[in-house]
């Protein structure tokens, strides 16, 4: 069923074509011997209509197809249905809301596309990850790399064969052009996904060796080389995904597939990132801490000092711990010209033991200094003790049972420590 609803659909037309499409696919309203299919393309009509009702997720959607919110499905694979043949049912396919989208090609251009008549497959993306430093995120970054894909051999035009040549069902997939493999998820977990033959290169069939084209030796594709350039925009974050369209194999009657990087994001020696916000230690005196600076305090990432002038007012000091906003200075914020800001948590480094020569500095410091405040309360009898300097709290409680203790673990109320376990064998 094809709705044809248009590119520039509303909200409301969304919804009116969801509903009919949830209608087509209801489990009550077909054969009881087509329910688990009706019951899980219902669901999947479900998960259109909440991707394109909301306009961040639709986004996604019209820049990565399905793969924005699931990398790891097949394209309908394993029984389930094609995500975008759901689209195409309710906004009429090339001629509908997602394939009229701005650089999409229509359907057929997007991860696991329709496989109606005359719309090629799209091939399998490569997903890789790609380390990136918060300098690089914080100025964007554009670098050009080499790259060796497969691509349709011209000579055969992708049939393998010589003109005239005959093929055979492959023996490794027989005939499917894809075969079921296990892949580890995890110690001891298994899970079987399809994937394209190897041996035959997805296509079921294979040419007699004497019959083979000279130029791919049958195997109807041969190896490309071209320069890629990937760029990473002003404000990036972890896990974002850059897209490179069609720019990984090609195999016959299909679309080369993506290639894909998610960047990583490298720690920082001086800053954390908090989306647009950076934070930052702000390491200060005992004297700047009382008194005020003006100085350079650190260096920021596109290579710039930033300098603070503190001038405590009306006698105001800075204590440990005490955090410093600095507006527009955090990480760029994409698409705009804005910036988060950015936070320096005090950090106030004292003096080394000794630093007072003689009881006479001693008097001018307590001199300069507030007169501690005196206890309002007042004892019968009063011990002078002796202290420990330096003393370590991984020594409270120790070997006392008490989970209380230094290092210890707090109890639930079941007894039973809380965090991860070791399971029993």
């Amino acid at each position: 069923m094809v709705l044809g609803i248009t590119s520039g659909a509303g909200k409301a037309e969304i919804k009116k074509a969801y509903h009919k499409a949830a209608l087509l696919h209801h489990p009550d309203k077909v054969a009881e011997n087509e329910r688990a299919e009706a019951e899980v393309r219902f669901k999947s009509a479900q998960q259109a209509y909440e991707i394109l009702s909301d306009d961040d997720k639709r986004h996604l959607y019209d820049t990565h197809g399905m793969s924005a919110f699931d990398p790891s499905r097949g394209g309908g694979m394993g029984g389930e249905p094609d995500m975008d043949d759901i689209f195409a049912q309710m906004f009429g396919g090339m001629g509908g809301f997602p394939g009229g989208m701005p650089g999409m090609g229509g359907m057929g251009g997007m991860p696991g596309g329709p496989r109606g008549r005359n719309v090629p497959r799209k091939g399998r993306s490569v997903e890789q990850e790609y380390e990136v430093t918060l300098e690089e995120l914080y100025k964007g970054k554009t670098t050009k790399f080499s790259n060796t894909k497969n691509v349709v051999c011209q000579t055969c035009q992708g049939s393998g064969g010589k003109p005239g040549a005959k093929a055979h069902d492959c023996s490794q997939c027989g005939g499917q052009g894809q075969k079921n493999v296990l892949r580890q998820v995890g110690p001891g977990l298994v899970t079987q996904e399809t994937v394209p033959c190897g041996n035959c290169q997805g296509s079921g069939q294979i040419i007699p060796e004497k019959q083979r084209c000279k130029k791919c030796k049958g195997k109807k594709v041969v190896e490309s080389k071209n320069v890629l350039e990937l760029y990473i925009p002003r404000g990036a974050r972890q896990g974002e995904r850059i897209v490179l369209a069609g720019e990984a194999d090609q195999l016959p009657e299909q679309e080369p597939g993506d290639i894909v990087f998610t960047l990583e994001e490298q720690d920082h020696d001086t800053f954390e990132r908090a989306g647009s916000d950076l934070r930052a230690e702000l390491k200060v005196s005992l004297v700047e801490a009382l008194t005020g600076f003006n100085r350079v305090v650190l260096t920021h990432l596109d290579g710039r000092g930033i300098q603070l002038n503190v001038q405590q007012p009306n006698g105001k000091v800075l204590s440990p711990g005490q955090i410093l906003k600095v507006p527009g200075e955090g990480m760029p914020v994409k698409r705009s010209d804005a910036k988060g800001d950015l936070y320096l948590v005090v950090d106030v480094e004292f003096p080394e033991d000794g630093w007072l020569k003689n009881d006479a500095a001693l008097q001018k410091v307590k001199d300069a200094l507030p007169a501690p405040e005196k206890p309002e309360q007042t004892h019968e009898e009063v011990d002078e003790v002796e202290v420990e300097w330096d003393a370590d709290m991984d020594d409270f409680g120790a070997g006392s049972g008490d989970p209380r203790a230094g290092g210890g673990e707090w109890e639930d109320d079941d007894g039973e420590p809380e965090g991860p376990q070791c399971a029993t064998q």
